[in-house]
């Protein structure tokens, strides 16, 4: 019977709008008890209300709920703090514009953008990352943006037609009635109400004597049509062979260098000694060039495990250097180098949302203990990239063929 009693109770209270804000409810039939910000669970409704304790120093519980008190994070050496963690809010991080702070892998993402047809309905900061929403009736947007909010569309005036009504990602296109194209300019167009053309009465007399007869005179204006399609081909064409003559500009000076560098390096191989004696030897030519950079690599390796020195105090050139070889690595670019350095997918592709993905995992990677280019060097020669392991330890070298 008294389970009965607490069901029919529960129902009347939800029947008149007394609703349970926590939705739970001790065994008796009351409502449990959320404990306020700054608060949290010590003994769990069940028998009795809930119990709230205040949360100790290093805990914050920032809302209302029915949760412990949970742990402050800490903000990572390069990102500022803003605020420290409280009772009622967790530590605030400051990142870069573009950027917010990921507080379960400890570093600063890049900011998501709304599509078209969607606004921002909270904006990328400290509050997280940008939150997003599909532009209601009334509402569009027609950029990727972080920032905007869905705009009201645009309501066509008396005296303009609508050619396009509002959609989510494209605003109303109206159209003025009142349009100028097959409109006849006045005779009397001329200053002090003269006539345009000359003979402009002898025009107006025999317009009047056509109406009277019920037939419309119209002037013609095929000339000048014909004069404007002629000027439209003409910058066409000259456009045209603006075109042309740089493209085959460009395939001429493309073929002069590749001539010249392989007659650069015909002459590397004539005078090089480990040329001809491989010449000599099996009948195969060898490029002496390629054999100085395999060499130069296989140093590399062998002395980069015991290289100490922290990547973040290389010179800043060098890390350009480095970033723009692993950005154009392709299929062994900075991702590999990412997944062998021990970074998640999850983070690889938080990096790849940004305009530099290699500065973003160099830079977050030398934040560590540990990043040396040992560490470094070896990680790229597992991946197969010895032209960057080079530019880590050599100084940067050109060569331009003239």
């Amino acid at each position: 019977m008294r389970p009965f009693t607490i069901c029919a109770l529960l129902l009347l209270k939800v029947t008149f709008g007394d609703a349970c804000a926590s939705g739970q409810y001790t065994e008796s039939g009351q409502c449990c008890s959320l404990c306020p910000a700054g608060f949290g669970v010590e003994v769990e409704c069940g028998k009795e209300d809930t119990k709230c304790t205040p949360c100790p120093q290093g805990t914050f519980s920032s809302s209302e709920d029915l949760g412990p008190c949970l742990p402050c994070s800490g903000c990572p050496p390069s990102v500022p703090t803003v605020s420290s963690c409280s009772a009622t809010e967790d530590t605030q991080c400051e990142c870069d514009n573009g950027f917010f702070f990921m507080r379960d892998y400890g570093l600063c993402a890049p900011c998501s953008k709304c599509s078209r047809g969607e606004g921002a309905t909270q904006q990328c900061g400290l509050q997280g990352d940008t939150q997003c929403q599909i532009c209601g009736p009334g509402t569009f947007s027609e950029e990727n943006a972080s920032t905007k909010p869905c705009q009201s569309c645009t309501m066509c005036s008396d005296s303009e037609v609508e050619i396009r009504a509002c959609m989510p990602n494209s605003d109303t296109l109206c159209m003025d009635k009142r349009l100028d194209i097959l409109s006849r300019p006045a005779e009397t167009d001329g200053p002090h109400g003269t006539p345009l053309w000359p003979g402009g009465d002898d025009v107006m007399e025999g317009r009047e004597t056509s109406s009277a007869t019920g037939t419309p005179k119209f002037t013609s204006q095929d000339g000048d049509g014909s004069n404007n399609i002629l000027a439209y081909v003409s910058v066409l064409a000259a456009v045209v062979l603006g075109l042309l003559l740089y493209v085959a500009y460009k395939c001429w000076r493309s073929c002069k260098q590749k001539k010249a560098l392989s007659k650069a390096r015909a002459a590397e191989l004539g005078t090089s000694p480990e040329g001809e004696k491989l010449q000599s030897d099996s009948g195969v030519f060898l490029d002496s060039q390629s054999l100085q950079d395999n060499q130069a690599s296989k140093g590399t390796k062998r002395d980069s495990k015991l290289d100490t020195r922290l990547y973040i105090n290389l010179p800043p050139h060098r890390q350009e250097e480095v970033e723009r070889l692993l950005q154009e690595g392709g299929g062994r670019g900075w991702r590999q180098l990412g997944a062998a350095l021990g970074y998640e997918t999850e983070q690889l592709d938080l990096f790849g949302r940004g305009e530099a993905p290699s500065h973003t995992l160099l830079s977050n990677w030398a934040q560590k203990e540990g990043s040396t280019l040992g560490l470094l060097c070896s990680a790229l020669a597992r991946i197969e990239r010895p032209d960057v392991v080079t530019a880590l330890n050599c100084p940067m070298q050109g060569t331009s063929v003239v």
